[in-house]
């Protein structure tokens, strides 16, 4: 479970059972003052992450030096002003540098992540169902 918590004006604090958190909160321009990432940023960062660590997770048992590593994601909406603006696509760019670093187990790295084992991109491709529940708390939310 992940647990976000309103921290003051737009801006929310996500919170993971692993402990680990991180701060979104929206540009000044929509009331927020960017104390974070997006949550639509925060969202495709989501993706990379997740299929970043599988690319090095794979290169690593297939004993690839890997020297550095960076994923460029970019997703396609409706123009501001058409309500909801769902992406429309989502290109997740690899950019790996190594040590003669094999192009073939670079790519087989990356279609294993794409097609097996990256749950963010698998959940989007599904678009899963989405339920909303709600309750008013007799305390202050802890």
């Amino acid at each position: 479970m992940v647990k976000v918590d309103w921290i003051g004006g737009m801006a929310f604090r996500a919170t993971g059972d692993s402990g680990g958190s991180f701060t979104m909160d929206s540009l000044p321009e929509t009331g927020g003052q960017s104390l974070g990432v997006s949550p639509v940023e925060a969202l495709l960062a989501s993706a990379a992450a997740c299929s970043g660590m599988d690319v090095v997770s794979i290169l690593v048992k297939k004993r690839q030096k890997l020297t550095s590593y960076r994923l460029e994601v970019e997703g396609v909406r409706p123009s501001p002003g058409e309500w909801p603006r769902p992406f429309e696509s989502i290109t997740l760019t690899h950019i790996l540098a190594g040590e003669d670093l094999d192009p073939v187990a670079v790519e087989r790295a990356v279609e294993l992540s794409d097609e097996k084992y990256c749950t963010v991109v698998t959940t989007l491709r599904r678009a899963p169902t989405v339920t909303s529940k709600w309750e008013i708390a007799d305390d202050p939310v802890q």
